[in-house]
């Protein structure tokens, strides 16, 4: 529906509230509910991968996708916590020096967010919305896919319990673990592997199985994407009750109840300007991956996507998770955005994020 008013351009939601059907609502809430849960074990681990705590992924699942929901044009996406943002992210305060663990590495990260989503607002304020069709698929397909392989090596260490070093190259890294196979974790090994297996199971096998056993595609669909959740929950009760922890295999821990408390800390001029170079590379990456997912899912409904609304959509998204009226580390990881396959809703904004 193409915007008839100043407040529709502004706020897109303004529209398509107007036209929405009853007949919606429990698909809608069903896929929000699903989307939620899910983001859970995928939050905290994308906060990992950055070098975050845990919780702050949880606190990045948290306002964005609101902000963006009401201000984006896309309505079969969403953003939250990605790889590819965690990886950016941890990449760029490792090379500002840092490691996870400070205290700067987490007020470095809020003020990424910041500056990114500012940057957003600037690009958008300037119509620069059109960049987009300047990219073509190929280049960004091969950015994702060199991003996943870097993902994969660096939680070598994780799946392995392997010593890998935290610093060097991709291929130091492989070396070193081919180095000490020897010290390989089997019970951390063995539990990593297998949990891979079966997510490969659920994927395509579960489905055409479950189709064969006289399901419908649609149930058999949302079994297999509320898989992995079974998944880490049934490793998560298997790890309780065996006490593997005691074994070696590391586990999350206590998470902090409640939010922490606002603080403006973080705001740092020359830190801002150390880290203006990332922001600007974090921005642009994010916005096109985003925009050219949103662009090919628009494609298919018969829609439109508006390049700068979206500047605006993800700017906002970003300048909120960083808020102080939100909390202190909100969204160190929520500048970024994930972009989630429409399973359940019809035109809603929420449904169910990748897990492969």
């Amino acid at each position: 529906m193409k915007p008839t008013s100043p407040l529709q351009r502004l706020l897109p939601a303004s529209a398509w509230l107007r036209s929405y059907q009853r007949g919606w609502l429990a698909d809608d809430v069903t896929a929000g509910i699903i989307t939620a849960v899910l983001l859970i074990p995928q939050g905290m681990a994308y906060a990992l991968l950055a070098g975050l705590p845990p919780e702050v992924g949880l606190y990045a699942s948290i306002v964005p996708p609101i902000v963006y929901a009401l201000l984006g044009t896309s309505r079969p996406l969403s953003v939250g916590p990605v790889s590819v943002a965690a990886l950016l992210v941890a990449n760029a305060l490792g090379a500002a020096g840092l490691a996870p663990g400070d205290p700067a590495y987490l007020s470095d990260a809020l003020l990424l967010t910041a500056m990114t989503g500012a940057i957003l607002l600037i690009m958008a304020a300037l119509r620069l919305g059109i960049l987009v069709n300047f990219l073509g698929h190929p280049v960004l397909s091969g950015f994702t896919s060199g991003a996943a392989v870097l993902i994969i090596i660096s939680q070598l260490k994780n799946l392995t319990g392997l010593p890998l070093p935290t610093a060097g190259s991709s291929l130091d890294m492989l070396g070193h673990a081919f180095a000490h196979l020897s010290e390989l974790h089997m019970a951390t090994a063995l539990l990593g592997v297998g949990s891979i297996a079966i997510l490969l199971l659920l994927k395509t096998p579960l489905t055409h199985l479950l189709q064969e056993l006289g399901f419908n595609s649609r149930t058999a669909g949302l079994a297999s994407r509320t898989g992995p959740l079974a998944l880490v929950a049934a490793a998560t009760a298997l790890v309780a009750a065996l006490g593997l922890d005691t074994a070696g295999i590391a586990i999350v821990g206590e998470i902090p109840a409640g939010l922490p408390s606002p603080s403006l800390g973080f705001v740092d001029p020359q830190r801002a300007l150390d880290l203006l170079p990332a922001a600007l590379m974090i921005a642009l990456i994010g916005y096109v991956e985003s925009v050219s997912v949103a662009k090919m899912l628009a494609y298919r409904r018969r829609q439109k996507i508006d390049n700068n609304q979206e500047l605006i959509a993800l700017g906002a998204a970003n300048v909120a998770a960083a808020a102080p009226v939100a909390c202190r580390w909100l969204a160190a990881l929520a500048v970024q955005w994930s972009t989630l396959p429409p399973v359940l809703a019809h035109n809603w904004r929420l449904s169910l994020p990748p897990f492969w």
